[in-house]
């Protein structure tokens, strides 16, 4: 409450307090003096934001689900697509009922025949993320386009697929190294390793501080072969090996999953790893 002076007497004026409704979970930080009310959407399919007054200045993040890894020294699948506006221009919010939408990691790919499976996006505010593409399968040699791209296959080699500008990266290329070693998937910060006598990793993500603490999203998926290429710093799962199977990307984080491995014909050791499931979080300062 402070004054405001008015000739014959004295007004006081209450300080506004912007108030949005929804999210799975919701808790108020502080920043630099600053006190701000941020609404995490961590499940998936859609879900509401209500402004139920005027936000001048939220920040958001929205990251796509993660795309899944080939099958059979195959290629790590791409990150989800990365959207932020956090140290940038804050996005005036008009009082309404918005949508946000939470991506699906792209399902873990058993067919040699198909590249592992995209992630789905993410969407909030006319902004939307895209899924990360699927890597490269023994027989689908290519990575998939998305918001980060799939690893190329190893063995007979295969592309990286192509990143959304703005959101991604692409995937790195598979070898055609008689040590099968594919391409890591591209990150939201780095594209993903090319496969040379070791399986790429998979491209590191970008660090938002958005919760009140420094994390890191969008990592891309290892390449699958005889050693597995690591998945990338947020939520990238590690490629798999003839030993190890792949490994998911984390939940939350729009990580792409590992790549399958050298295992034997039929070996559940060739799957490849599903993606991890994007993530909206909004903020507003209060």
């Amino acid at each position: 409450m402070s004054p405001i002076y008015v000739p014959g007497k004295v007004t006081l004026r209450q300080g506004f307090s912007p108030v949005g409704i929804g999210g799975d979970n919701v808790y108020e930080i502080e920043v630099s003096g600053t006190i701000y009310r941020v609404h995490v959407f961590t499940t998936v399919g859609e879900s509401e934001f209500i402004a139920a007054s005027p936000i001048p200045n939220l920040e958001y993040l929205v990251v796509a689900g993660g795309g899944g890894g080939g099958e059979s020294v195959s290629g790590g699948g791409g990150a989800g697509g990365l959207l932020t506006n956090v140290g940038l221009s804050a996005l005036p919010v008009s009082p309404s009922t918005y949508i946000v939408t939470v991506g699906a990691g792209g399902s873990s790919q058993a067919s040699a025949n198909q590249p592992g499976n995209n992630g789905s996006n993410s969407s909030a505010f006319s902004l939307t993320a895209i899924g990360g593409g699927g890597g490269g399968s023994f027989n689908a040699a290519n990575g998939s386009t998305g918001g980060s791209g799939g690893g190329g296959r190893g063995f007979l080699g295969g592309a990286g697929g192509a990143g959304t500008s703005l959101q991604g990266n692409n995937g790195g290329a598979g070898s055609v190294d008689p040590l099968n070693a594919s391409g890591g998937g591209g990150g939201a910060g780095f594209v993903g390793g090319v496969g040379t006598s070791a399986a790429g990793n998979g491209g590191n993500g970008l660090t938002v501080s958005i919760t009140g603490s420094s994390v890191v999203y969008g990592g891309g998926g290892g390449g699958g072969a005889v050693t597995g290429g690591s998945g990338g710093d947020g939520g990238g799962g590690d490629g798999g090996s003839s030993s190890v199977a792949a490994q998911p990307g984390v939940n939350g984080t729009g990580g792409g999953g590992g790549g399958g491995g050298n295992g034997a014909s039929g070996s559940p050791l060739r799957v490849g790893a599903a993606g991890g499931s994007g993530i909206v979080i909004v903020r507003y300062a209060i």
